[in-house]
């Protein structure tokens, strides 16, 4: 359990005093090695000198000049990429900072950057102490879910790119073509549902992406991610929520939300200002949830002690894609965030 996730890049961190991740020439040093940077056979001369160099010293300076040498325009393209990264990662005090601050100035960088930093950041929030269900449903905040809804009203979220590949190669066969026609998950067999009873198989499949789980209310893996959200909220902010599935929002006083994905905040924005909105689009709703703070002081004051309502809502196209930045960004806190 103390190992999941390993390629992630935890472990190459530093936590420092106040438990927050701090920069490493060995992390560095581990983006270089990803594909899109390690040399191949054709690279030249100068793509060969330059990752030679910053492997040696991976905070060195790179000038225009060292980027124009090399002759791959891909592989230009690719190192102001990731000397813009480092730029951002060694100007921020912890990896946390450098999170928050790629959000409030613009993201300039690949999602797979954003997504590696969201998983490196919640593996090292869970602990290696972690409850299986909790890793798994962590999984959503920066993997995109492919959720399928049964006729009985069954509600089941599975690695969308998981799905997409069991479905290209036909791993399933007839169910390969039921997935591509039907955006229907298969329960059993290769996508197996996780949940207490069997939650501890996650261990030997963390980095498999293949469990999928149930997002019904009163379903152990929902209350499950309401703890995460709980916990990521707590060790960016350093503030107590609590969280909770609701079935509605029936409050004549609702003064503010935070949609977990940008169809959730359309759809709560709309709904707030109370525009119209169709059966469809309402049907991708999938999970309102409700928060409290513990400290009504926290929050600004014309708010303290009101509740703040989330939501989280797949595409038409049945994808979810969480965006957790919004909880560090959109709360109403008293003080600046």
């Amino acid at each position: 359990m103390s190992g999941f996730w390993p390629t992630c890049g935890y472990r190459l961190l530093q936590v420092g005093a106040d438990r927050h991740l701090t920069l490493t020439d060995d992390f560095l040093r581990s983006l270089l090695l990803r594909p899109e940077l390690a040399p191949i056979a054709e690279s030249c001369a100068a793509e060969l000198a330059l990752h030679d160099r910053l492997l040696a010293a991976p905070r060195a300076a790179v000038g225009e000049a060292g980027l124009a040498a090399m002759a791959d325009a891909d592989a230009r393209e690719n190192y102001a990429i990731w000397l813009r990264f480092r730029a951002r990662l060694a100007a921020a005090p912890s990896i946390e900072a450098a999170y928050v601050a790629l959000f409030r100035d613009g993201v300039d960088v690949p999602p797979l950057f954003v997504h590696q930093l969201t998983q490196i950041l919640l593996r090292h929030i869970l602990g290696d102490d972690a409850d299986p269900l909790q890793a798994r449903v962590a999984e959503m905040l920066f993997r995109p879910q492919r959720i399928s809804v049964a006729a009985d009203g069954a509600v089941m979220a599975a690695d969308a790119a998981t799905v997409d590949l069991l479905a290209t190669t036909g791993a399933f066969g007839s169910l390969g073509q039921l997935l591509r026609e039907a955006n229907t998950l298969p329960r059993t067999a290769d996508l197996d549902v996780l949940d207490t009873a069997n939650a501890a198989v996650y261990w030997d499949r963390d980095e498999r992406f293949d469990l999928a789980v149930s997002l019904n209310r009163g379903q152990p893996a929902l209350a499950a991610l309401c703890r995460v959200l709980e916990r990521w909220i707590a060790h960016f902010l350093g503030i107590a929520v609590a969280i909770a599935p609701r079935s509605e929002i029936d409050d004549r006083r609702w003064v503010w939300h935070v949609g977990l994905d940008a169809e959730a905040s359309a759809l709560l924005n709309d709904l707030y200002n109370r525009v119209d909105v169709d059966a469809a689009r309402m049907g991708r709703l999938l999970c309102l949830f409700e928060l409290t703070f513990a400290d009504p002081a926290a929050m600004r004051p014309a708010l303290a002690g009101r509740p703040v309502y989330l939501a989280m809502a797949m595409d038409d196209g049945g994808r979810l894609k969480l965006k957790p930045q919004n909880l560090l960004l959109n709360l109403p806190l008293a003080g600046p965030q």
